[in-house]
């Protein structure tokens, strides 16, 4: 079953996919939007889809079968999307997609330990770089672990988590995602352990965020993707929390000042009612889109 994209109906719109048109899904997951826009592009528009992760690829190809001659699926990051286009020589563009969030396959099924519901090993790659979740925790100093939770989190217990996790890691290691959500709940007192988001979602957002280097990829791949848009060509971009949404628009604004980009959406886009009652994840997704001078 293919994961359930967000914010269909609005990334069509801002994209406009037409008829025999080229489009990149720098994030492509299971599939979800990249099928989409192979369906509006049919019937000789063709779609490069991107993901980090090897087995989300396989997954892609799985649930595009259908579309074999006219999808090219790449294991990478869409911090090369340069170097994806040129190898593969994918021209012209004329629409990118970046949906920033990770799926439920990660959550559900990946064993990466992106949840704090299920025991797994604190991994948390998308990809097969060399830092993971568990080195994070048991090898950054205290101060480095409370600027990431007050940084990529915006923890506001960040110093009481940082500092129970260097205590707790001086008995034993910390390895696994169970023994860590209850370092932080143990660390943050029963007011906030009672609160509606659970109190270790904001510490496994910063890891996952520091792990793949998620601001940094984000920064390199949006001059990118203005780049190699054909004129007309346009960017869409989906994200899921406030410091990537701040510098998506603050470099929309730039380019917009600069006369290379007009911004489509002056303020973010987000989900309807219909679709947050049928799919919750949608309710922290924001798209903004723009499009080439």
């Amino acid at each position: 079953m293919i994961h359930k994209p967000v914010l269909v109906r609005e990334v069509l719109e801002y994209l406009k996919p037409e008829p025999d048109e080229n489009m990149v899904d720098g994030t492509c997951g299971e599939g979800g939007h990249t099928k989409l826009l192979l369906e509006k592009t049919s019937p000789r528009g063709k779609v490069l889809g991107i993901d980090a992760d090897a087995r989300q690829v396989e997954n892609a190809r799985r649930n595009l079968t259908g579309f074999s001659e006219r999808v090219v699926l790449t294991r990478d990051s869409y911090a090369h999307l340069k170097e994806i286009i040129e190898k593969y020589h994918f021209r012209p563009i004329h629409g990118i997609l970046l949906d920033l969030g990770y799926s439920s396959w990660h959550m559900d099924a990946s064993e990466k330990g992106f949840s704090f519901n299920k025991n797994e090993p604190l991994d948390m790659r998308y990809g097969a770089g060399d830092l993971t979740a568990e080195k994070v925790v048991n090898e950054y100093k205290e101060t480095e672990l409370e600027r990431m939770l007050s940084e990529y989190g915006e923890e506001k217990f960040a110093r009481q988590i940082a500092r129970a996790i260097v205590r707790q890691r001086k008995v034993k290691r910390i390895e696994h995602t169970l023994e860590l959500a209850n370092i932080i709940e143990q660390a943050v007192g029963a007011k906030y352990r009672n609160q509606n988001i659970h109190c270790a979602t904001r510490t496994f957002q910063s890891l996952r965020i520091a792990v793949n280097d998620e601001l940094g990829n984000l920064a390199k791949a949006l001059p990118q993707a203005i780049e190699i848009l054909a004129p007309g060509g346009r960017l869409a971009v989906i994200s899921f929390h406030s410091l990537e949404d701040r510098m998506v628009k603050n470099f929309f604004k730039e380019q917009e000042k600069n006369n290379v980009v007009t911004i489509l959406t002056k303020k973010p886009i987000v989900a309807l009612p219909e679709e947050l009652a049928q799919n919750p994840r949608a309710r922290s997704a924001k798209l903004r889109a723009i499009i080439r001078c």
